[in-house]
């Protein structure tokens, strides 16, 4: 890791904003491919280099400490010179990147500075520059609108107190002294808790000769320092000798020479923030190498214990989600030091931390054991304070807040097993903040975990796949209206919807055969269901079974009517098509396996097809049975995991894991639909899940029991499913085919979510923004 220096910050900020009508020039785009390498190459130096901006505010404190030999000489020189050398023309110290909203850290920071200088007697000019910078904004100290550090108003209380104790002058009125001291004892008085004994040990710098300096002791870590803060291990150091600060800090000067940032060590987290990074905004099929080394690492350090993971519940959480999601074998049990009472008796709980709750409440979401009822309980209470935060919070300028609240916001919204990604990357790239600052006793970032190289790289990338998306959604509408689909009356016109899933969740360039295959599926399989359901007589159902069955017939002769020989024809050249086109794939034709999975299908929507006309009543079991194959995903998923990359074997194919993960998908799939339709159906006369749990229960069983069991069913199965895709021991099916099933119950429980399902304004906001509309960037 290395620093950064203050003048060296950028101050641009940066606006997203969406255009459809943006149309590069061949010199424009040759100049963004040219972009686009640079910036990929300045974030893969990266990941193998943190950046984290430098602290006057903890550079000052560090200064402040006397040597172990002689307390009237600084043990940290270099320091001191740092600050003689750092000051800015205005007088002040402070943040990297000046902001109208930290002029409360900027006070702190120059305060501290001054202190240090008057504190060795050097700098006289540094200290009356420093000195009228404070009088001139003071009056931010007192503006509620400002972004605070923790805990300022003891902090800057005490360093006014400890000014006193130096016979330095301030420059501030008696009245406004009084004001910072009776803002400071009323935190003091506050009622006592371990979180509120953690918050003060943790500002102890601004308690000073007050602090009980014995006790904090217990807070001190295994690298020695006081939470990895070097204020207040400094602030320690010059009140109680102690061997662990001591090593701390030299360790931390011996690192980083003159100048120290406001946390050390901060390694794992920014590494695991770069990985999400460049996940969540799409580009991180740009990065795998990089990304492996990471998760390796930072697996590592989760098997010997590393305090910088589990003493950090932000740092545990992230590498708890990303570490499982990636097949890493990690316990839940980590996060049990972070339920909910020992969360609010802890630093974090006492600051209400939003960020901290966040990611627990996102890493708690990766149930994928049925014991796993900690996690369970980390749901609850964490979806509770985020809902309680969003409601309590008002309009913050900030961008950082802004940011974490529509963090958490989107986190309740969009869970992780109903978000798409493609959805999900567009939302992140529209929020990405290029300077996030953030906030402890003093300002930091990290170029890290943000810069305009991750948002660059990002918006390119997302723009590029959408101009192949539009191409190949005109492929599509080729193909309808050469199959003559579109001459079918009763038939949905889903095209784009069919596509659009295919492209929310199957982004990358090279899948386009999978996509294709997928939206071509899926538009058959919706003018097939509403042929069996509303469009074909019985005749015509059982002969379109009898030709696809056959193959190879005369459809001028062996079709019983226009509609049959419409849909035949489309089936059979598409179940050709994909036949053929596996062979650059996989080595062999697999028109047969293709041909199997839509007979399946198809004799699956003629036997509830036969129930309605018989008004036969099935039991539940028979139902399922067939319902979720009648569902018919099969056709959509099953022939386009032949197009993801790995070889599938028809050993595989006929695995009992193969089956399992469909059967889970599709079982979802089934009871979300039922569920949601039961109203329409039962005026229509239709049997479904819902309706058969009521007529085979007892009396007692009402819709809204058997909603609710139908729901847990459906939470059980999404949950072994993605323990079945996360699972690496004794699993024969590729992770990249799992991941397929995976996606396919995202796109379901996203459309199937709300009660009245995803209304079609919403659709086609959602088609949009993943297909016709590419975002541009107002500055760069």
């Amino acid at each position: 890791m290395s620093l950064f220096h203050p003048h060296s910050c950028s101050n641009s900020f940066i606006s997203v904003s969406t255009d459809s009508g943006a149309n590069p020039t061949a010199d424009t785009k040759s100049s963004n491919d040219l972009c686009f390498k640079d910036s990929k190459q300045r974030i893969k130096k990266m990941f193998n280099q943190i950046e984290l901006s430098v602290s006057s505010y903890d550079t000052a404190w560090v200064a402040m400490v006397p040597s172990p030999t002689s307390h009237r000489n600084p043990c940290f020189p270099a320091c001191l010179n740092w600050l003689l050398d750092n000051q800015l023309p205005n007088g002040s110290w402070g943040p990297c990147r000046p902001h109208p909203l930290l002029i409360k850290d900027t006070l702190s920071s120059t305060l501290a500075c001054v202190l240090a200088l008057r504190r060795w007697g050097v700098g006289e000019e540094h200290m009356t520059k420093g000195l009228r910078f404070i009088e001139s904004h003071f009056g931010s100290a007192s503006d509620e609108s400002q972004l605070t550090p923790i805990g300022f108003d003891i902090i800057f209380s005490g360093m006014v107190e400890y000014a006193k104790d130096l016979n330095l002058n301030l420059p501030l009125r008696s009245t406004d002294i009084d004001a910072l001291f009776h803002k400071r004892d009323l935190q003091l008085r506050r009622e006592n808790s371990k979180g509120r004994e953690a918050y003060l040990a943790y500002v102890s710098e601004g308690i000073g000769k007050h602090q009980d300096w014995e006790m904090i002791m217990k807070y001190q870590r295994k690298n020695g320092s006081l939470f990895n803060s070097p204020s207040a291990t400094a602030a320690t150091l010059s009140h109680l000798p102690n061997s662990g600060c001591l090593h701390y800090l030299t360790a931390l000067l011996d690192k980083f020479e003159n100048a120290v940032p406001t946390l050390h060590p901060f390694h794992v987290f920014p590494r695991l923030c770069m990985v999400e990074t460049v996940e969540s905004l799409g580009i991180g099929q740009h990065f795998r190498e990089e990304i492996t080394s990471v998760l390796d690492e930072t697996y590592r350090c989760w098997l010997q214990g590393e305090e910088e993971i589990f003493l950090d519940l932000p740092t545990c959480a992230l590498a708890f989600r990303i570490l499982r999601v990636n097949g890493y074998d990690v316990s839940s049990e980590a996060l049990a030091g972070f339920a909910e009472e020992h969360f609010f008796n802890s630093l974090g709980g006492y600051l209400r931390d939003l960020d901290a709750v966040v990611e627990l409440f996102r890493a708690s979401q990766m149930i994928i054991h049925p014991n796993e009822q900690l996690l369970e309980k980390h749901i609850s209470w964490t979806s509770h304070f985020l809902k309680q935060e969003l409601s309590n919070t008002s309009k913050c300028e900030y961008k950082h807040k802004q940011n974490i609240m529509q963090k958490a916001n989107d986190a309740l919204e969009f869970p992780h097993y109903a978000s798409l990604e493609r959805l999900e990357y567009r939302r992140n790239i529209v929020n990405y903040d290029v300077d996030d600052i953030r906030m402890l006793k003093s300002s930091y970032s990290s170029l890290s975990i943000s810069n305009k190289d991750f948002l660059r790289l990002a918006v390119e990338d997302f723009n590029a796949c959408q101009s192949i998306y539009r191409e190949e959604l005109k492929q599509l509408e080729r193909w309808v209206r050469e199959k003559r689909l579109d001459k079918l009356k009763f038939a949905r016109q889903k095209l784009a919807y069919c596509y659009f899933s295919a492209a929310a969740t199957l982004c990358s360039p090279e899948l386009s055969d999978a996509r294709l295959t997928w939206a071509k599926n899926g538009v058959l399989t919706t003018v097939v269901d509403d042929f069996f359901d509303v469009g074909g007589s019985e005749d015509e159902l059982l002969n379109l079974i009898q030709l696809v069955e056959m193959h190879d017939l005369d459809v001028s002769i062996d079709c019983c009517s226009e509609e049959v020989e419409i849909i035949y024809s489309a089936l059979d050249n598409t179940i050709s098509e994909i036949g053929e086109k596996a062979i650059a794939w996989q080595g062999r034709n697999i028109k047969t396996h293709v041909s199997e999975i839509w007979l399946d299908l198809l004799r699956s929507m003629l036997q509830e097809a036969q129930w309605s006309k018989e008004k036969a009543v099935p039991t539940v079991d028979e139902y399922m049975r067939n319902g979720y194959i009648s569902f018919a995903l099969g056709p959509i998923i099953l022939p386009a995991l032949y197009f993801v990359g790995p070889g599938l074997s028809e050993a595989v194919v006929k695995s009992g894991e193969y089956s399992l993960l469909f059967r889970h998908v599709s079982t979802c799939g089934r009871l979300l639909n039922d569920i949601q339709s039961f109203k329409r159906e039962s005026m229509e006369g239709k049997l479904n899940a819902v309706s058969l749990h009521i007529i085979h229960g007892t009396n007692s069983v009402t819709e809204d029991h058997v909603n609710q069991e139908l729901k847990h069913l459906i939470e059980e199965r999404r949950r072994e499913l993605h323990r079945l895709v996360l699972q690496k021991n004794d699993s024969i099916v590729p992770r990249q085919c799992k991941e397929l099933f995976w996606k396919m119950s995202k796109v379901l429980h996203l459309f199937y979510m709300k009660d009245d399902g995803f209304t079609s304004h919403e659709m086609a906001n959602a088609v949009n923004a993943v297909i016709h509309e590419p975002i541009l960037v107002d500055q760069l």
